[in-house]
């Protein structure tokens, strides 16, 4: 059981996670591993809200990336982003992109991803 759904059983997690992104596996606008995430309101989401909703809201009360997102509920990173993505438009988040120049990848951010890798 993941800590933060509240003591809800584990069901059938990638039934679930197609239930609850549409069958979509790609966010509605580009959003980055690496983008923060904090919640735009200081109350918590009720009921009418997925529990993954409820999820993010609370883990973004400090901000997070959106591969921290996927880690913390042990989604996939696809569905972390449909989800955030989502929870963007509905204004119950906030993402900050990183900036990159140009298209170029920004060898700062993979010198930390690299270094992160050899850690594990």
């Amino acid at each position: 059981m993941a800590s933060w759904d509240n003591g809800e059983p584990e069901r059938s997690s990638l039934v679930r996670m197609y239930a609850v992104t549409g069958g979509r596996t790609a966010p509605r606008t580009q959003l980055a591993m690496e983008a923060l995430v904090s919640s735009a309101t200081s109350a918590q989401l009720g009921m009418t809200y997925t529990r993954e909703y409820r999820a993010i809201s609370e883990l973004c009360r400090q901000v997070r990336s959106v591969a921290e997102i996927s880690a913390l509920l042990g989604v996939p990173l696809g569905v972390a982003r449909v989800l955030v993505a989502d929870m963007e438009a509905d204004g119950l988040v906030r993402v900050y992109q990183p900036q990159l120049n140009a298209g170029l990848p920004d060898q700062k951010l993979l010198e930390r991803v690299l270094s992160g890798l050899r850690r594990l």
